[in-house]
């Protein structure tokens, strides 16, 4: 598929916020506004990164594609759950020792990511209504059984599942639809709306928007099905809302749309570091504008060349880069 600046500036984006949000993290604890930004960001981050996801799998019945998948996602995921295993170990961690079948913090999205996949063989034969329908059937039951958690991430697995077969079913067309001035317009007053309501209302647990704990973990056994399908209201919303104001321009960042998945799997050896450390602290808005500037700094130097080059065997199981920097050396 061409590559396009407007879906690479919405991922240069996303992965920004995802970085931002890891980093902020620490400092919701007992901070209303703080709270109420990283509940904001959660609302709609991963669910619109998930949607640009399987808005590119469109591809996913050609032959030979779910081997492809394995080698891109499972070989980096295994890797990286040793690497972070040792990493966690030396600056202290708890719960370093973990089980391949738990996958580390953020290493959970790689794991669904090839689930997703490989339901997609199934669903991509289904009416897009009749599958959409029983894939939010699919994430709203999950939230019953104890038994479905972090286990090979399979809680996520089903929780988010709708947007990225919903990503896989949008067109461009629809997409160009959603940056008109009317929707513009309206998405202004979601986001504004969303951003009051968590401020102003009651805390809600973040594990609502994690999608990894059922409902009796968040002490909501029986209504919690209801309320897995009002944040999936919100969810698509916000994610709607956001994707209208990307642009769809080239800029000096476009270009590192190309590179989110580095910046995925390397940004926790900072993230964790950091928090280790206890090197930030949040006092008002200049220190959020502070950890705003870091994210940046994180996503800019890990999708650098030099950063692409050393990583890329670890990452895709290949080295044309660093190839190309010895036979330059060498001649």
């Amino acid at each position: 598929m061409k590559r396009e600046a407007y879906f690479d500036n919405a991922k240069v984006f996303l992965i920004f916020l995802v970085v931002f949000g890891h980093i902020i993290q620490p400092f919701t604890d007992g901070s209303k506004p703080m709270y109420s930004l990283y509940m904001w960001v959660y609302t709609f981050h991963m669910p619109a990164f998930i949607l640009l996801a399987g808005f590119f799998a469109k591809g996913s019945g050609d032959k030979g594609y779910i081997a492809k998948l394995a080698k891109k996602l499972i070989f980096p995921y295994l890797l990286f759950q040793f690497i972070y295993t040792i990493y966690y170990f030396f600056i202290g961690k708890e719960g370093w020792m973990t089980s391949p079948v738990y996958p580390h913090w953020s290493l959970w999205f790689l794991f669904s990511m090839f689930c997703w996949h490989v339901m997609l063989q199934l669903f991509a034969k289904i009416p897009p209504m009749l599958g959409m329908t029983i894939s939010i059937a699919l994430g709203i039951g999950v939230g019953y059984f104890d038994s479905i958690g972090h286990t090979f991430s399979l809680s996520r697995t089903f929780v988010f599942f709708p947007f990225f077969l919903a990503g896989y079913w949008l067109t461009k067309e629809q997409v160009a639809k959603w940056r008109t001035t009317a929707v513009k317009a309206g998405s202004l007053v979601v986001l504004i709306a969303v951003a009051g309501s968590l401020f102003l209302l009651p805390e809600m647990s973040s594990d609502w928007l994690l999608g990894s704990k059922s409902y009796e973990v968040m002490a909501m056994p029986v209504e919690g099905g209801l309320i897995r399908l009002g944040v999936y209201g919100i969810a698509a919303l916000m994610t709607v809302s956001v994707l209208a104001w990307i642009p769809n321009t080239h800029t000096r960042m476009t270009s590192l749309g190309q590179r989110t998945l580095y910046v995925y799997l390397l940004h926790g050896f900072f993230i964790q570091f950091f928090r280790r450390a206890d090197l930030f602290h949040v006092e008002g808005l200049l220190d959020v504008l502070g950890l705003a500037v870091v994210s940046s700094g994180i996503v800019y130097l890990l999708s650098s060349k030099t950063v692409l080059t050393l990583a890329e065997p670890l990452i895709e199981g290949k080295m044309p880069r660093l190839k190309k920097v010895f036979s330059l050396r060498t001649n």
